[in-house]
């Protein structure tokens, strides 16, 4: 697992510092802007680490954020889904309670298609883009085209990974995707 290791002196989750009244003030009066779970001051550069580490409570621990999660993480998509997406990166299955707020996976993700940003899990652009475009739902769709036209992941590396992982399910859907979204 590669990590990017940052600080997040500047994110605040409701509850911790500040009570979710007092953020909500401090959003009406323009000091904080809502990133995610949680508020960070209105003149801070959202990063990808910032966006990672204010979902880090809907991750549980030994679970990465995958799919439309990741692409939000990555800057690909302008808002948080939902549901956010996580999935298991510890051998040994586990179980979740089911929740209106997380979709969990508990098929194993390597680490080489991990990254730790904000101390978050997170599947790196190229898995993110390959999972993407295995889904068959538009907004899935929607987002590994975008994960492409920021430049964020490149579609022949997906290619590629799909290639070596051809067992998984839609793959040869998300093949003739990513023939589409070739960059030139």
């Amino acid at each position: 697992m590669h990590t990017e290791g940052v600080s997040t002196p500047f994110l605040y989750s409701p509850g911790s510092v500040l009570s979710i009244a007092e953020l909500s003030a401090a959003r009406i009066d323009g000091h904080v802007v809502e990133v995610g779970d949680a508020y960070i001051p209105a003149d801070a550069a959202e990063t990808p680490a910032l966006r990672a580490a204010s979902v880090s409570g809907a991750v549980p621990r030994g679970c990465a954020a995958t799919h439309l999660t990741a692409a939000w993480i990555h800057g690909a998509v302008p808002a948080p889904p939902v549901r956010h997406a996580v999935q298991r990166t510890q051998t040994g299955r586990r179980r979740l309670d089911q929740s209106a707020r997380v979709a969990y996976r508990d098929t194993l993700i390597g680490s080489e298609d991990l990254i730790t940003l904000g101390g978050v899990a997170v599947t790196t652009p190229t898995r993110t883009l390959a999972d993407l475009a295995r889904c068959s739902d538009p907004d899935s769709r929607d987002a590994a085209r975008a994960l492409v036209a920021a430049g964020a992941a490149d579609p022949d590396a997906a290619r590629r990974w799909l290639w070596l992982h051809a067992s998984l399910p839609h793959t040869g859907s998300a093949l003739r995707l990513l023939a589409g979204l070739r960059t030139t």
